[in-house]
């Protein structure tokens, strides 16, 4: 069973994807997709040469993969990142 996303979820997926420190871990947390999934959504979202160029920076990436990780690095943004909580930013 696909589970269907708005065009602003799909953004978001994509943008998550693209960022070095978020991991696919926090993409399954947020979306309830596998790296499968997210690896199917950029293939067929994005162009091929954009997702060759993806594939090839995430590949074996320490930081896309919680596991590969260094002890002690257990967060997926930047500490100076704004509090974001289900695709809304937080009130300050």
């Amino acid at each position: 069973m696909k589970k269907e996303f708005t065009v602003l979820e799909i953004d978001r997926i994509i943008e998550m994807a693209w960022e070095d420190r978020t991991t696919f871990d926090a993409i399954k947390l947020q979306f309830g997709i596998s790296e499968q999934e997210v690896i199917e959504i950029m293939r067929k979202e994005i162009k091929l040469s954009s997702f060759k160029m993806w594939r090839e920076r995430v590949q074996g990436r320490s930081t896309k993969h919680a596991k590969l990780r260094v002890d002690g690095i257990d967060r997926f943004k930047c500490t100076l990142q704004r509090q974001i909580t289900h695709n809304k930013i937080s009130k300050r």
